[in-house]
């Protein structure tokens, strides 16, 4: 994990995200570690600190398709593009391999939704997107 990716992890903790728990759970278990081809794991840093974090890995679901997951922005680093910059890459990154999807956290919908994502409630995710090239 990245330097300051404790710090990270408990600030999520204190909003009762535990997403950040779960990556530290399935990176030290070495059952998760986004290195699968067509996966990511990148981290923002605003200076010296890790202002976010977010991956992409294989839809545990979907045959084909790339998963938004693990994704957290530090409260003082929100609306200030550290979301998007990370979302942005990772969407790059699956260029147009297919379809990738999302589970949205509460009240991050349209977050998700300025990028692209649509709504679609099936095969455990929130929001997909087809995405393209750019």
């Amino acid at each position: 994990m990245p330097a300051g990716f404790d710090v990270l992890r408990a600030a999520a903790r204190t909003e009762g995200h535990r997403n950040l728990d779960r990556l530290a759970a399935e990176w030290n278990a070495n059952t998760m570690r986004f290195d699968r081809e067509g996966e990511a794991l990148l981290a923002a840093r605003v200076g010296v600190e890790l202002a976010g974090i977010g991956g992409l890995s294989i839809d545990p679901v979907l045959l084909g398709a790339l998963r938004m997951r693990r994704f957290y922005v530090g409260k003082s680093f929100r609306r200030k593009g550290v979301g998007r910059a990370i979302a942005e890459n990772l969407l790059a990154h699956a260029g147009t391999s297919g379809l990738v999807t999302v589970n949205a956290a509460a009240r991050s919908e349209l977050f998700w939704e300025s990028l692209g994502f649509v709504s679609d409630l099936r095969h455990g995710h929130t929001h997909a997107i087809l995405p393209t090239e750019g």
